[in-house]
């Protein structure tokens, strides 16, 4: 019964569990949420365990079948991203108990994890579903839920950094719901497998270029593709540490699947990149986000900004990949979707326990936390050394891909672009530490609670495990490009 109905229950089970959070009283309610995301956890990893072995999955909601009907579909690339989605939001709730009681209401925490469970049962509807418009409404229910758990944040600057997220976020969705209106009038369909066998019968029409276009925008704002990012540095900032360290980790790695899914699977490679301009464009705005977002981040102040301009400049490396169109480059975009989901996830919940201890992530309040917050502090490091790209780190190992994909292709120049990313993140990573280790301690020792501890190593082992062992997540990268590509190496 389990097996059978296993893609229904990922989205189902926190979609019903979130009202429930609501009716209970703070400590159940996070009790539920904890339950609730490890069941969620366990299930996303059966389904890829499944999609290993059996291929692609299928699920038929209400049992009509595709494309008359709503279709869950579970491939190698999904599942993967439905995994990271549900590991991520597993750790994160232990973790949330302390940071969640010192920054958000009282009064608001039980609904504080009702909008976390939506959040979470949002993203992995957008990663299952094998529909286009299904796909928006659950892009919907993940970013209305966002809203809520970044405005929660006893500071009212979150309230702002919402409100701007809202209005950035309503224009994504615009743009998105008019590009898939646009394809169903030329198509009668919305199963994305039934749209990638329409389509090449009038991708020659006005009608289905600017329904590509308006759906690449929208994709766009959501990704915070540059320029389109500015809604997220704020947003990352202000919001409560649990929230930015779940988005920061899921919430893009989702939307970078979403351009994947669009572009190679209901396009098609071949019709995407047919234009010359619109492909010499996403190299360029990747190579851009890489260089700006790096640089934007060294001048920042405030630790969470700095890794929020950094997220940016990481989504430039993903972006960078896939617009490679060969194997290699999307087994690095591939990676990095991973990879860079484990190691900025653990730098955000070290954050969150500097936040606890000091009240605030700002470069000034840190000085001799390496001696005050030993082990929080060398959390903050190692998955500094890992976003450079030291070797021994998963960061090395999504940039040795991509510099061996653009090898491939003759692209030097964007070798140099990698190598000046990696650079500027030294600069700006070395700027924490700098003041971390080689400052005057002010004040004693208070190291963050082992609850908040625990699940920050989890994940910092986790870095280091795979970067060592990369068996795992190069293979699964490697079955999803072979997806995106028709299996053509």
């Amino acid at each position: 019964m389990i097996l059978q109905n296993l893609i229904a229950l990922l989205v189902i089970i926190p979609l019903l569990a979130a009202p429930a959070c609501l009716l209970l009283p703070r400590r159940l309610a996070w009790g539920a949420a904890t339950l609730v995301s490890a069941a969620v956890f366990a299930l996303a990893a059966l389904l890829l365990w499944r999609v290993q072995v059996q291929g692609v999955v299928s699920y038929h909601l209400g049992g009509w079948p595709p494309p008359w009907g709503i279709e869950y579909r579970a491939d190698a690339l999904n599942a993967l991203v439905a995994l990271i989605v549900a590991a991520i939001g597993a750790l994160v709730m232990p973790y949330a108990r302390r940071s969640v009681a010192a920054e958000v209401e009282e009064r608001n925490q039980a609904g504080f994890y009702a909008a976390y469970l939506l959040a979470l049962s949002g993203l992995l509807g957008i990663t299952l579903t094998g529909d286009l418009f299904n796909l928006f409404v659950f892009l919907e229910i993940s970013s209305l839920s966002s809203y809520i758990l970044i405005s929660q944040h006893r500071d009212r600057r979150a309230l702002v950094a919402a409100y701007q997220y809202l209005v950035v976020g309503t224009i994504g969705a615009t743009f998105l719901l008019i590009g898939i209106g646009l394809l169903y009038g030329m198509t009668g369909t919305l199963n994305m497998a039934d749209l990638a066998e329409r389509l090449p019968l009038v991708d020659g029409t006005r009608t289905v270029y600017t329904g590509f276009a308006f759906i690449v925008v929208g994709v766009g704002i959501k990704l915070a593709l540059y320029p389109l990012h500015w809604w997220l540095p704020n947003a990352y900032t202000h919001a409560p540490s649990v929230a930015s360290a779940f988005l920061a980790a899921t919430a893009t790695k989702v939307a970078v699947y979403v351009l994947l899914r669009v572009l190679f699977t209901v396009f098609g490679a071949e019709f995407s990149f047919r234009s010359a301009f619109f492909h010499s464009a996403l190299i360029t705005l990747a190579a851009a986000a890489i260089i700006a977002g790096s640089a934007m981040a060294i001048v920042q102040v405030n630790v969470k900004r700095l890794l929020a301009y950094s997220s940016v400049g990481q989504i430039g490396y993903m972006v960078l990949g896939l617009a490679m169109l060969s194997g290699l480059g999307l087994t690095a975009a591939t990676l990095h979707l991973f990879n860079h989901a484990l190691m900025k996830g653990a730098l955000f919940l070290a954050l969150g326990c500097v936040a606890l201890r000091l009240g605030g992530c700002g470069l000034h309040d840190m000085k001799g936390l390496g001696r005050r917050m030993p082990l929080t502090m060398a959390a903050f490091v190692i998955g500094g050394l890992s976003l450079i790209g030291v070797p021994g780190t998963v960061g090395f190992i999504s940039k040795w891909y991509l510099v061996l994909a653009a090898i491939e292709l003759g692209w030097w120049p964007l070798i140099a672009v990698i190598l000046v990313g990696s650079l500027l993140a030294v600069a700006y990573v070395w700027r924490v530490v700098e003041v971390a280790y080689f400052q005057e301690a002010e004040g004693e020792r208070c190291e963050a609670p082992l609850s908040m501890l625990i699940p920050t190593w989890i994940l910092l082992l986790a870095n280091i495990y795979f970067g060592l062992d990369t068996r795992l997540p190069v293979t699964l990268a490697q079955d999803a490009a072979l997806l995106l590509t028709g299996g053509n190496p």
